[in-house]
């Protein structure tokens, strides 16, 4: 008898075999349940390559912030990486016309403010420098994104 031979009797042997009751604590399936969930959760969240959270996060789970920020600070960080703020999204709630760059003459969101203004590039350089929204999320510490976000003066306005 080959390996496979033997392997396929033993399987057979085994069916013939009473069934036991085990018990299992619910703690020993938390993993694979949880895994499950975030895989679902993943398959979900990839149909929304349209969205522009998406861009920020592809990947789902828990977030883990790797500084220790100020409760303000905290909010305001997260505020910019959803890209909704007082300053950028005001204008839903008052009925007001959507915020402007003064200087580009284009709609004012989180992406012009830490990517693309001309104007304040010099200061943004002077704190980080980065291609893209999710760019400046992954790669650059917070505390640098707060100090570009206090120089500019838009910290009591986001």
């Amino acid at each position: 008898m080959d390996g496979n031979e033997k392997t396929d009797a033993a399987a057979k042997t085994a069916l013939s075999l009473p069934v036991t009751r085990m018990k299992l604590p619910a703690t020993d399936m938390y993993l694979r349940i949880t895994k499950l969930i975030f895989d679902e959760w993943q398959e979900v969240w990839n149909c929304c390559t349209g969205n522009k959270l998406h861009a920020i996060r592809p990947t789902v789970g828990d977030y883990k912030q790797k500084t220790c920020l100020s409760r303000r600070d905290s909010v305001l960080l997260n505020r910019l990486r959803i890209g909704h703020t007082r300053l950028t999204h005001s204008y839903l709630v008052l009925g007001d016309d959507l915020p402007e760059c003064g200087t580009c003459q284009c709609q004012l969101t989180v992406k012009h403010i830490l990517v693309e203004c001309v104007d304040l590039k010099d200061v943004r350089n002077k704190h980080f420098v980065a291609s893209s929204i999710k760019d400046v999320f992954d790669n650059v510490e917070a505390h640098k994104i707060i100090d570009f976000i206090k120089d500019t003066h838009f910290y009591k306005q986001l």
